[in-house]
């Protein structure tokens, strides 16, 4: 071999060749044995509603106000606790739901706010903080996956990239991006009306036939293995890893967890066919398989980011609550059946909620002073609204909470207490959070 023939060069050739590498039911008693055990798996759900949802208009309704728009409320199966009329899958599980309607935060730009939810921390400062997502991976994920730990479907990410990194921990931990795209609408569907959500480093790239890809895997691994042995602990020993990891899921058995073919076509229509709900489905079946992290984005349509309803708000929401009442409900049961809702922490939010008050254009606008989001499933006392806004909706009387709070409750319904830390490069832990832990929602 010539020279010439560098290790970078390998490299990139080596990329067309992986593709884009960026690297039923149980018994339930059984199911409940397991859900009770101390040492038993656990998993996350993140579900992202980018441009900041309306409270307002899903879970924290005003009906005797001005403020309360169109929709009506509807009893749900917890004596008391009303939701939007759009959410009747929803309301039908609002036992295994804690409506934590007390949420207070300072950010109301969709950059900031991003970063801040979904981090922790407001962005400033030199620490590059890792994503929720890549935190809760590092903590849960077993040694040996085939599958990545932390994987987001559907992410629209043009708001604030850096709210979707790894941050200081690195990209074995960051996560595989499943459908994604910053061009709203930009997903195609297959022959069935499904959207195709592909994991494209999966498949070789155009041209490039088995003994091909073998024979080039040899090159790269040899190239690799020496560049690696003096520079394992830093990063291109991390990278070296993302690219094997890719290798290994190409050709494990595990990679038909992303095939949604293998679903009946019924339990598919139910989940709804759009990019959340098939995400929704894709995230039951990682979960089956032990992936702790799963991120189902819904925040984008053919018009734009869906949440972000500065105008003709009803509308928007009363389609986009469809959409969430399909994916999310339906999850949740799908979930139970295969007795895996015990040991799934479900965390429902957006970077900011929306004013109670209806602007001119009929839309509501940013508002991070009082605001809901919902924790679900495993580990939670669902039936329950935690914190109360006020008449109008505009302030936080009862059980404020912030970011911290939040994220601290999920760690802890997780298992991990109320402060698990990441160990930054320097060897400096940094807590994931460190709120006060809401116990009145832990089961």
């Amino acid at each position: 071999m010539s020279q010439s023939y560098s290790r970078r060069r390998m490299l990139q050739s080596m990329a067309a060749g992986f593709g884009s590498v960026s690297a039923s039911g149980w018994f339930p008693g059984l199911a409940q044995a397991l859900a009770n055990d101390p040492n038993r798996r656990r998993h996350c759900i993140l579900l992202w509603m980018s441009g900041g949802p309306s409270q307002t208009d899903t879970f924290d309704m005003k009906p005797n106000h001005e403020n309360g728009g169109e929709f009506k409320e509807i009893q749900t199966a917890v004596p008391g606790l009303r939701f939007s009329e759009h959410l009747p899958k929803l309301a039908a599980m609002s036992d295994k739901l804690a409506i934590m309607r007390g949420l207070s935060t300072k950010e109301g730009d969709h950059g900031r706010g991003t970063y801040l939810m979904r981090t922790g921390y407001k962005p400033m400062g030199p620490i590059q903080y890792p994503c929720i997502g890549s935190s809760l991976a590092n903590q849960l994920a077993e040694e040996k996956m085939t599958l990545p730990s932390n994987v987001s479907i559907g992410t629209y990410r043009a708001f604030n990239q850096d709210a979707f990194s790894p941050g200081f921990l690195g990209p074995r931990f960051g996560p595989l991006f499943v459908g994604a795209s910053d061009v709203p609408g930009s997903v195609s569907n297959d022959d069935d009306g499904f959207p195709s959500l592909e994991v494209q480093s999966l498949r070789r790239a155009a041209g490039i036939d088995e003994q091909r890809m073998q024979q080039r895997l040899k090159i790269w691994q040899s190239l690799q293995s020496e560049f690696v042995s003096s520079r394992s602990a830093g990063a291109a020993g991390m990278h070296h890893e993302v690219y094997e990891g890719a290798v290994r899921l190409m050709h494990s058995d595990d990679a038909k967890a992303f095939d949604l073919s293998q679903e009946p076509k019924k339990l598919r229509e139910a989940y709804g066919a759009n990019v959340f709900g098939q995400g929704c489905l894709m995230a039951r079946r990682l979960i089956q398989r032990g992936v702790p992290f799963v991120e189902v984005s819904l925040g984008t349509n053919s018009g734009g980011v869906g949440w972000d309803t500065h105008s003709d708000n009803f509308r928007a929401v009363a389609d986009l609550s469809k959409t969430l009442d399909d994916g999310w409900g339906t999850l949740m049961q799908d979930l139970q059946d295969h007795g895996l809702l015990e040991s799934t922490t479900i965390l429902w939010m957006g970077e900011f909620g929306r004013t109670p008050a209806i602007n001119p254009s009929a839309g509501r606008d940013h508002f991070p002073n009082a605001w809901t989001s919902v924790l679900a499933g495993g580990g939670i006392a669902g039936g329950q609204a935690y914190g109360k806004t006020s008449d109008d909706g505009t302030n936080v009387v009862d059980g404020k909470i912030g970011v911290q709070d939040l994220l601290s409750t999920l760690c802890s319904a997780l298992g991990l207490g109320s402060a698990p830390s990441n160990m930054s490069p320097s060897g400096r832990p940094i807590p994931i959070s460190e709120g006060s832990v809401i116990k009145e929602v832990l089961a």
